[in-house]
C-alpha cells in the first residue's frame, strides 16, 4: 500500500485537521483527502464520518467552510473529506465544464471511455481509502457514517443504499435526490455510464428505494427553501415520496431563508454530527 503524505496539519478544537495524499491504485493517480482527528483520538481509535462535498469542491472545502470540527471534537468523531474527483488526468475536455469531469466525480465508477480508467470514485472510497485510513490513522473504519452536500448528498444517499452494512448512519444537505431525472445527474450519468438509462437506476436514490434498497437507519435531510437549485436539480419531494412508499424513515427539514451554500450547512451541521454520533456510539 502506498504511503500517505501529509500536506498540511493544523491544530483545531483540541484535535488536528490534516490534508493528505496517496497514490491510489483504484484511480491510478494521486488522490487527496482530509482527516480531522478529534482530541479523543489521542487515547485510541475513533469512529469515522465521511463528508462528501459537492460540485467544484475539493478535499478542503467542507473541512474549511462547514464548521464541523467543533461538533466532531465534542462527539469524538473523525471527519474524512475525500476529494471530489481525480485531478490532472490528461483526459481531453475534463476541465471544460464545472458540472462534469474534474471536481465532479459523482462518487461512482465510470464505465464509459475516456473516463473509465481514472474516474473510479466508488472503488476508491469504499474499497481502498478505508484501508489507507486504517493503516495511517487511529480510526475505527469499521464504524462509519456518511453525509454529503449537493452532489455529495447524492453520493451519501446512493452509496449507503448500494452498499448495506458499510455505513451505520447517513444524512444529506441539499442533495440531488433523483439524479436520473435532473440535468446535473443526466449529464453525469450519460458521460460516465453511457446513454442507456437502465444503467443509471443503480445510482439514483429514488430508484434504489423503489427497488428494495434501504438505508442503515433513519435518514436526516436538510434543504434550504431559497436554494436556487431546489426545483430544477434537487427535488427533495421525490425522495420524500420514495421513502414514504418504501417505509424508509426520513426526517426532511425545510428551512426558509437558506440557500445552497456553506452558511446554510454551518447552520445545521451540528444536528447532523449529533445524528451520526448517536448511531456510531458504542
Amino acid at each position: 500500500m502506498a504511503p500517505v503524505t501529509t500536506l498540511e496539519a493544523h491544530g483545531c478544537f483540541g484535535g488536528v485537521q490534516g490534508f493528505h495524499a496517496h497514490d491510489s491504485r483504484a484511480v491510478g493517480l494521486p488522490m487527496r483527502f482530509g482527516v480531522y482527528l478529534p482530541p479523543q483520538a489521542q487515547a485510541g481509535p475513533v469512529p469515522v464520518l465521511y463528508c462528501l462535498a459537492g460540485l467544484t469542491c475539493s478535499e478542503q472545502t467542507f473541512a474549511i467552510k462547514a464548521g464541523a470540527q467543533q461538533h466532531a471534537a465534542r462527539h469524538g468523531l473523525a471527519l474524512v473529506t475525500p476529494d471530489t474527483s481525480p485531478r490532472d488526468t490528461g483526459v481531453a475536455g475534463a476541465d471544460a465544464d464545472w458540472d462534469f469531469g474534474t471536481g465532479a466525480g459523482f462518487y461512482l465508477d465510470a464505465t464509459r471511455e475516456p473516463y473509465a480508467r481514472h474516474w473510479r470514485m466508488e472503488s476508491w472510497l469504499l474499497d481502498e481509502l478505508p484501508q489507507v485510513l486504517a493503516a495511517a490513522f487511529p480510526l475505527r473504519t469499521d464504524v462509519a457514517g456518511v453525509l454529503g452536500h449537493s452532489m455529495g448528498g447524492y453520493g451519501a444517499l446512493t452509496l449507503a443504499l448500494r452498499h448495506p452494512g458499510v455505513f451505520r448512519s447517513v444524512s444529506a444537505l441539499a442533495p440531488i435526490c433523483a439524479p436520473a431525472e435532473v440535468p446535473w445527474g443526466r449529464k453525469a450519468f450519460a458521460g460516465y455510464l453511457g446513454e442507456d438509462a437502465s444503467a443509471w437506476a443503480g445510482h439514483d436514490a429514488v430508484q434504489l428505494l423503489a427497488g428494495g434498497a434501504r438505508a442503515p437507519g433513519p435518514l436526516l435531510v436538510d434543504q434550504g427553501l431559497d436554494d436556487p437549485f431546489l426545483a430544477s436539480q434537487l427535488q427533495p419531494e421525490r425522495l420524500e415520496q420514495a421513502c414514504a412508499a418504501a417505509g424508509q424513515p426520513l426526517t426532511l427539514r425545510r428551512h426558509a431563508g437558506y440557500d445552497h451554500g456553506y452558511f446554510f450547512i454551518a447552520s445545521v451541521i451540528g444536528d447532523h454530527l449529533a445524528h451520526h454520533a448517536a448511531a456510531l456510539a458504542g
